[in-house]
């Protein structure tokens, strides 16, 4: 399981997601998202299906529903989950597809939550100083419970703020800023990077 996490709502942390999914079905997978953000989730949203039924610890692959935005991504939606639901749930997910966790922000026990039962972490930021202050802070958490960052995505940006590659322990992938990301051609490229990135987790 891959992680997606950031310090900050509104860092493309759901876009980004959906991104990875996306270049992984181009490498032949059927990749899974699902939203762990029972605060303020929106995976639904951007993936363009139903909010319900959500995460379901009986069976969560035929709770999910096949995106239209990102066709050969399935996507479940957090619905009206809780803690407990959610974690259940994380338990049971397929280990035998990829799997991406649409984490919330911030640094709670709800956040660190899917960041720890990952077998890896992407942090998303966008260039602001205090998206990138967050996003060390992120990258410190997913180490403190021993799950190891294999990149940053820098979203909206044509380049990587200096110095945060170092700060972070991980690689960074600008992903250009463009109308809809997940339709951009370069945008594409930039997520097929992160992929990479992750490596075998996914």
């Amino acid at each position: 399981m891959l992680a997606v996490a950031g310090g900050k709502g509104g860092s493309g942390k759901t876009t980004t997601a959906l991104g990875v999914a996306g270049a992984l079905v181009q490498r032949r997978r059927r990749p899974l998202v699902a939203d762990c953000d029972l605060d303020a989730p929106n995976l639904h949203v951007r993936a363009g299906v139903p909010r319900d039924p959500g995460v379901d610890a009986q069976n969560p692959v035929a709770a999910a529903h096949e995106s239209p935005v990102v066709p050969g991504v399935d996507v479940l939606p957090a619905g009206d989950a809780d803690g407990a639901a959610l974690a259940a749930t994380l338990d049971a997910l397929p280990d035998d597809r990829p799997v991406l966790l649409d984490c919330p922000a911030g640094a709670s026990e709800a956040a660190a939550r899917p960041v720890r039962a990952a077998d890896a972490c992407v942090v998303v930021a966008t260039r602001g100083r205090e998206s990138v202050e967050d996003a060390v802070k992120t990258a410190e958490l997913a180490r403190a419970v021993g799950t190891p960052v294999r990149a940053l995505a820098v979203s909206r940006s044509a380049d990587a703020p200096r110095g945060l590659e170092d700060a972070a322990g991980a690689p960074t992938v600008p992903v250009p800023a463009v109308e809809d990301p997940l339709a951009d051609r370069d945008a594409a490229a930039a997520y097929a990077r992160v992929a990479d990135c992750a490596g075998p987790n996914t």
